[in-house]
C-alpha cells in the first residue's frame, strides 16, 4: 500500500521524535534501576507503597516470607489484598503476590512452590484439588465468605412474573425460549461462560440434562463486555438471560430480588464458601498464619461494594491496595481481635500498625489463555472507555482500537482483544503473560513504567475545561443560569423589604388623610390600597398627582418619604448595576483561570480531580463523564474539568451543541500502548506508530474522533 509522506515532518512527529528518544532513554534507566522481572511472575503490588503496600507498617528486612498467590478474576483482588496487609501486620513479609489459575495454584501449593491465596471457592474447587493431585497437601483453612458465593442464572424479574418463570427447565416451551431470543433465531440466548472457564461445562451438561438444545443457545465470547450488553437491553426495558456468580459487579447493577431473579436447577449451582487455602505443611509450621486464616471473616457486602468502586474507575493497582486499607481502618477494633487470637504476644504491644475477570469463581483450574497463539495471535487487554474502546454489537471500535488495527496491520499481525473490569487487570495480565498489550486510555507515569513497557504516546493528552453553550443551551438552561445568579437574590430581598415599607407607608398615610382628603377611602379595606398606591407613584417619575396629602403633617411626612424612597430605589439600582458587573466579569469561563468562585465538577479518581483539589477548587465529584455533562447541562456545576480527548469527543459527537470545550490544553500528559519488558514490542510499536504519523494515517484518524468533522 503507498503511503503519503510529508516534505517536512509536523509539529506532532517532531514532539513524538523527541519523546520517543526521552522515553527509550527514561526506560533503560528504568530497567537498569528497577530490573523488572519476566511476565507471569509477578503483580507489582508491592511496588506503590514500599514493600508492604501500606502507610508504614513494615515487618523489617528480618520478618519471614510468605509466598502469596491470588485467583485471575479481579474481583477477588480485594480478598487477596486484605490477607495480605494483615499478614503483614502480623509481622510476615509478603512476596510480591502471584496471579494463578486454580489448577495452576493447587498444583504449586501442593509443591510447596506457593504458601497460600484467599480465593478458593468450596466445594467448587474439590475437583481441582482432586485433579492435581494436591488433597491432603493443602488444606482450606477458614470462612471469608459462608455460603454467600453463588453461581447461577438470572432473568429480568418483569419477565419472570409476567411468564411465570422460576427455573432453567421452563425455558423447554419453545413460546417461554423465543422471549429471550436476541438474533431472532427463535431461541433463547443464554449469556454463559467464556470458553475455557470451568463453569462452561456445567452449563453444557444443564443444557443436554434438561433438554435445552433445541429451544436455548449458550452464547459464549468475552464475558465482560457482553454482560455491559446485558446491562444495557436491561435498561431499555429488554428482556435478559445469563450467567453470573457473587460477589461482582454483575449483582450490583442488576440487584437479584429487585432487578433480576434466580433461576432454579436441579443440582446444579450449590452456594459456595470462600475460603483461604494453604499448604499444610507451611500452616503447621506456622501456627498463627493458620490461626489468623481462621479468623478472617469478610462480608460480601463489603466485597460487592468494592467490586463497584473498581469498577467505577478505581481499578488501578493502587487504588485496590486502598480500599483494603481504608476496609482494614473501618474494622480497625475486629482486625485487632484477629492478630491478637493469631499471636497473642503481641496483643498488648500492638504490633505494626496497618501494612499492602477474566475469568471468575467458576474456572474449574483454567489458566488464562496464553498471550501469544501458537499461530502467532497476540492477546490485547482493555477496558471499555469511550471514545479510546467502544464495544458495540459485539464489536470493538474507538480510537485506541482503530489506531492499534492500523499498528498491527504495520507489523503484520494478528490479535485478539480481551476485555477486562479494571486497569489493575489489564497490567497484571501483561506481567504474567496472559496477554501481550495492555490498550485503551493507558496513561503514561512513572507508576505505569515500573510494570509495564510503555510506548511513545499515542495520544497527546490533558485536561481541558467544558461549560454549557451559549448559543444551544436552551431556555431551559437560561432560565437555570438566570435563576442560580446573584441577581435574582438581590430583587427578592429587595421586593420583600420594600414591600413592607410600603406597607408601613401606607397605613400612616391613611390615618393621616382618611377623614380630610376625598381620594382617600374611610374604610379600611378600600383606603390602606389606595394609600399604597400613593406611596409607590409618589417615588415615581410620574408623581403622585391630584392625590396630595391635605393635612400638613401628612406633607412633611410625605416629603419625607419622597427623599427615602429616591435613596431607595438609587441604592436598588446601583446594587443590581454593581452585581451585574461583577457577574459579567467573573462569569465567563474560558480557561482554568477562570474556574475560582465558581462550581466545577470532574469525574473521580482522575488526572481532572487531582488537579482541582490540589488548587482548592472543590470540586464536585461525579462517577462517571455522562453524570457530569448532565449536571453542566441542567446548570448543577458551572464547568467540568476532565481528559481532553474525553470532552472533545462529546463536544464533537455526542454535546448535541450544548456543550462546549473551552481554552487550551493544561497539565498535559500521554497515553500509550503497554507491553511486557523483554517481550520486545515496545520498539517495534513505537516504529510503526512513527510510520503511521509521518504517513497521514495518524492524522486522518485523530480527526475522525476528535476533530469537528463527523467520523
Amino acid at each position: 500500500m503507498e503511503r503519503r509522506r510529508r516534505t517536512e515532518p509536523s509539529p506532532r512527529v517532531t514532539a513524538l521524535r523527541r519523546l520517543l528518544v526521552l522515553l527509550t532513554v527514561a526506560a533503560t534507566a528504568t530497567v537498569a534501576a528497577a530490573t523488572p522481572g519476566a511476565a507471569g511472575t509477578g503483580t507489582g503490588d508491592d511496588r506503590d507503597d514500599g514493600a508492604g503496600g501500606g502507610d508504614g507498617g513494615d515487618p523489617g528486612s528480618g520478618a519471614e516470607s510468605i509466598r502469596m498467590a491470588r485467583a485471575t478474576w479481579d474481583t477477588g483482588w480485594f480478598q487477596a489484598e486484605v490477607y495480605r496487609q494483615l499478614l503483614e501486620e502480623l509481622g510476615y513479609s509478603v512476596e510480591s503476590v502471584t496471579t494463578m489459575g486454580n489448577a495452576e495454584f493447587y498444583g504449586a501449593a501442593a509443591a510447596g512452590d506457593v504458601d497460600l491465596w484467599a480465593n478458593g471457592w468450596f466445594p467448587l474447587h474439590n475437583t481441582a484439588i482432586e485433579e492435581v493431585g494436591a488433597k491432603g497437601a493443602v488444606e482450606p483453612v477458614g470462612t471469608q465468605v459462608s455460603d454467600g458465593a453463588r453461581q447461577g442464572y438470572l432473568i429480568d424479574r418483569a419477565s419472570a412474573e409476567r411468564h411465570d418463570i422460576t427455573s432453567l427447565a421452563d425455558l423447554a416451551d419453545p413460546a417461554v425460549a423465543e422471549h429471550f431470543d436476541t438474533d431472532d433465531d427463535g431461541k433463547a440466548d443464554l449469556l454463559g461462560c467464556q470458553v475455557g472457564w470451568g463453569c462452561e461445562s456445567v452449563i453444557e451438561r444443564h443444557l443436554d440434562e434438561l433438554g435445552l438444545r433445541e429451544t436455548v443457545t449458550h452464547v459464549q465470547g468475552n464475558y465482560a463486555p457482553r454482560m455491559d450488553d446485558v446491562v444495557e437491553r436491561y435498561q431499555r426495558s429488554e428482556p435478559v438471560l445469563f450467567y453470573t456468580w457473587t460477589p461482582n459487579w454483575t449483582v450490583g447493577e442488576l440487584v437479584p430480588g429487585e432487578d433480576v431473579t434466580w433461576l432454579d436447577v436441579p443440582d446444579g449451582w450449590p452456594p459456595n464458601d470462600i475460603r483461604a487455602v494453604g499448604n499444610s505443611a507451611f500452616l503447621d509450621e506456622h501456627p498463627p498464619v493458620r490461626r489468623l486464616l481462621r479468623a478472617v471473616t469478610i462480608p460480601l457486602e463489603d466485597i460487592s461494594a468494592q467490586n463497584a468502586r473498581m469498577r467505577a474507575g478505581e481499578g488501578a493497582p493502587a487504588d485496590i491496595r486502598r480500599h483494603a486499607r481504608e476496609w482494614i481502618a473501618q474494622n480497625r477494633g475486629q482486625v485487632d481481635e484477629w492478630l491478637a487470637t493469631a499471636d497473642p504476644g503481641r496483643a498488648q504491644d500492638g504490633g505494626p500498625a496497618g501494612s499492602g475477570q477474566n475469568g471468575g469463581p467458576a474456572g474449574s483450574g483454567q489458566d488464562d489463555p496464553a498471550p501469544t497463539q501458537d499461530d502467532g495471535t497476540l492477546t490485547v487487554a482493555t477496558r471499555a472507555l469511550a471514545p479510546f474502546v467502544v464495544y458495540s454489537d459485539g464489536s470493538y471500535t474507538g480510537f485506541s482500537v482503530e489506531l492499534w488495527r492500523l499498528i498491527a496491520e504495520n507489523l503484520g499481525a494478528d490479535y485478539e482483544i480481551q476485555q477486562v473490569n479494571s486497569l489493575a487487570k489489564q497490567i497484571d495480565d501483561v506481567e504474567r503473560g496472559a496477554a501481550d498489550v495492555a490498550l485503551g486510555g493507558l496513561d503514561i507515569t512513572a507508576d505505569r513504567a515500573r510494570s509495564l513497557a510503555l510506548s511513545q504516546p499515542t495520544l497527546d493528552s490533558g485536561l481541558q475545561v467544558m461549560v454549557a453553550s451559549e448559543e444551544g443551551s436552551g431556555i431551559g438552561s437560561t432560565l437555570s443560569r438566570i435563576a442560580s445568579s446573584r441577581i435574582v437574590t438581590w430583587i427578592l430581598w429587595f421586593a420583600v423589604i420594600f414591600g413592607l415599607i410600603l406597607l408601613v407607608v401606607g397605613h400612616i398615610i391613611w390615618l393621616l388623610e382618611r377623614r380630610r382628603n376625598p381620594d382617600i377611602p374611610t374604610d379600611y379595606l378600600h383606603g390602606i390600597p389606595e394609600s399604597i398606591w400613593w406611596a409607590v407613584v409618589a417615588i415615581t417619575p410620574f408623581g403622585a398627582g391630584n392625590n396630595t396629602p391635605r393635612r400638613n403633617l401628612a406633607r412633611v411626612f410625605a416629603v419625607g418619604w419622597i427623599l427615602a424612597g429616591y435613596f431607595l430605589l438609587a441604592y436598588f439600582t446601583a446594587s443590581i448595576t454593581s452585581t451585574m458587573a461583577v457577574d459579567e466579569i467573573r462569569g465567563e469561563i474560558t480557561g482554568p483561570d477562570d474556574l475560582a468562585g465558581h462550581s466545577v465538577g470532574s469525574v473521580a479518581q482522575t488526572h481532572g480531580a487531582q488537579y482541582l483539589t490540589a488548587r482548592g477548587l472543590g470540586p464536585v465529584l461525579f462517577d462517571s463523564p455522562d453524570e457530569a455533562y448532565a449536571a453542566l447541562r441542567a446548570g448543577s456545576v458551572d464547568a467540568l474539568v476532565h481528559d481532553a480527548p474525553v470532552l472533545q469527543y462529546q463536544a464533537a459527537h455526542s454535546g448535541e451543541g450544548d456543550l462546549q470545550v473551552v481554552g487550551a490544553v493544561f497539565e498535559e500528559f500521554g497515553y500509550g500502548v503497554g507491553s511486557a519488558y523483554g517481550s520486545g514490542l515496545r520498539q517495534r510499536i513505537d516504529v510503526a506508530l512513527l510510520e503511521l504519523v509521518e504517513s497521514g494515517e495518524y492524522d486522518t484518524l485523530y480527526e475522525r474522533w476528535f476533530g469537528t468533522s463527523s467520523p
